[in-house]
């Protein structure tokens, strides 16, 4: 049976989070879904799970889920995909009103996703069995990148608050030469930012903290802010591996050729007493392993049975 194998944490790095509602809770998830093979990650911001599954494994468990169904991986995991991907793309994906998704969690810490939906005219369950994550998958796939973006964030704040300093220096001198607004509406106060950051806060926080659903959240703006602080991570990766991989051969080619006045093999070395050894003298003198043969007796072979023919996808 074929198997495929599941992205690394850089292709997942790239999926976005998106806010999604399950059995009345407020989660992010980020999800991969290849030919047969998955990987989930949710989060509420108090913890974070995760699932990885390949072909065997998803083989495994339909089976144990789905007693009657008889088919090869691929015959059912695009109807999965079909199923689960709206219910883990945000408010925007569309479910299948068929399709019924809950969730459990579990006294060892575990969540786990239900989904009940119909194929070929019969009942398909399948169950996403997330564990924790450890806390560098955290790091990587949210800490880490929250930081740089708040780290970017501040900085556009700072250069926006300079400007505005500039820009009312500039009105000031506008004024001082006799220049006047054509409407009153139009004038501002001076921007002072200590002033404006106190109130920014004392308007602004109690916001965020009533609103929980839209806390857990990025908007468009936010994920793409995201998109680039990943892209741009991952581009420093490659650029400082292409050098770790260009160090080994640099120093192969700047070690120095042999004297050309020696006639000998590098590996022969003269003794004090006159013998000359060898690096194959000293292999010779080691025990041979001995190898064993493999034969094969076409009559030891077992004969073929005969395969019964299977209709549908459950049987």
């Amino acid at each position: 049976m074929e198997v495929m194998e599941v992205p690394a944490d850089d292709v997942l790095l790239q999926r976005p989070w998106l806010p999604v509602s399950i059995s009345g809770c407020q989660l992010l998830t980020k999800s991969w879904f290849g030919e047969t093979a998955y990987r989930v990650l949710l989060t509420d911001m108090q913890g974070m799970w995760e699932e990885r599954m390949e072909t065997v494994d998803i083989q495994s468990r339909a089976q144990e889920l789905n007693r009657r169904l008889r088919a090869p991986v691929k015959a059912f995991f695009s109807h999965l995909c079909e199923v689960v991907q709206p219910y883990l793309s945000g408010p925007a994906g569309r479910a299948d009103r068929e399709a019924q998704i809950s969730l459990d969690r579990r006294d060892d810490g575990s969540v786990s996703l239900r989904l009940k939906s119909e194929l070929a005219g019969l009942p398909f369950y399948w169950e996403f069995q997330c564990t924790p994550a450890p806390v560098a998958l955290v790091c990587v796939q949210l800490v880490r990148p929250l930081l740089v973006m708040s780290r970017l964030l501040q900085r556009q704040v700072d250069q926006l608050g300079g400007l505005l300093v500039r820009k009312d220096a500039e009105i000031q001198d506008y004024r001082e030469n006799g220049a006047t607004l054509s409407r009153e509406r139009l004038q501002t106060d001076a921007f002072v930012e200590p002033t404006y950051r106190e109130d920014f806060m004392a308007k602004t926080l109690p916001l965020l903290s009533s609103e929980h659903q839209d806390a857990l959240g990025f908007d468009d703006d936010l994920q793409q802010l995201y998109a680039t602080v990943v892209a741009h991570g991952n581009a420093g990766k490659r650029k400082r591996s292409e050098v770790e991989e260009d160090e080994p051969t640099a120093a192969v080619v700047k070690e120095p050729p042999a004297a050309s006045g020696s006639t000998e093999p590098a590996d022969r070395k003269q003794s004090h007493n006159g013998r000359v050894e060898t690096a194959g003298a000293k292999m010779a003198d080691r025990p041979a392993v001995q190898q064993p043969s493999v034969t094969s007796d076409p009559a030891e072979r077992p004969t073929s049975k005969p395969k019964k023919k299977k209709v549908g996808l459950f049987r």
